[in-house]
């Protein structure tokens, strides 16, 4: 059962609005320290994926993504030939971009050699922010920033691995999605258990 479930009383961030696909994202898994590589690799590719978008629409799709990026296995995404990108854009399941859907697979490749190399995508990404969350304390979500300092070295260094759609915004996104940075405004009830 969702930790969503019992929701009329609970105050959320702003964001998360009265969708229920939003407001479950936000109550289950927003903020949530990750470690999964397979989770993290995911989320890397969604917040990608997101550019341009709506986190709804994603959200919407996520489910495509997961049939059709092979529940994200890093290894098998990694091989994925031009064909496969060329089926992979013919499906109406997940965002039908050129760039996106190659880049999906260039940061499969670049994945994996990090974990190859470091032996955790996890342990790489959590780096940056020093293994910890970094806890904020807004009093509301707009008050967040878009990029900061640790977002700009994950971007950085992303990209100097060859990953693409890895720019600071979305690291910044990409770090509240997976916990690296704790953004719940100060009254949520999620603040203090994420």
């Amino acid at each position: 059962m969702s930790r969503s479930a019992p929701t009329a009383s609970r105050k959320r961030c702003g964001w998360a609005g009265d969708d229920p696909l939003m407001v479950a994202y936000h109550d289950d898994e927003w903020g949530v320290p990750s470690h999964d590589d397979r989770h993290l690799f995911e989320m890397l590719i969604l917040e990608g994926a997101q550019a341009g978008l709506s986190w709804t629409t994603i959200l919407r799709k996520r489910q495509g993504y997961r049939e059709a990026f092979d529940d994200f296995d890093v290894d098998r995404v990694a091989r994925y030939t031009p064909a496969r990108v060329e089926r992979l854009l013919a499906n109406p399941a997940i965002v039908r971009n050129r760039a996106k859907v190659e880049s999906a697979v260039l940061n499969a490749r670049a994945v994996r050699a990090i974990r190859d190399e470091l032996g955790s995508l996890g342990r790489y990404l959590w780096s940056f922010s020093g293994g910890q969350p970094i806890v904020n304390r807004w009093n509301d979500y707009r008050e967040a920033p878009t990029t900061s300092a640790e977002s700009d070295a994950m971007s950085k260094a992303l990209k100097a691995r060859g990953c693409k759609f890895v720019g600071s915004t979305i690291c910044y996104a990409f770090m509240q999605a997976t916990g690296m940075v704790d953004d719940h405004q100060r009254d949520c009830w999620r603040r203090a258990k994420a």
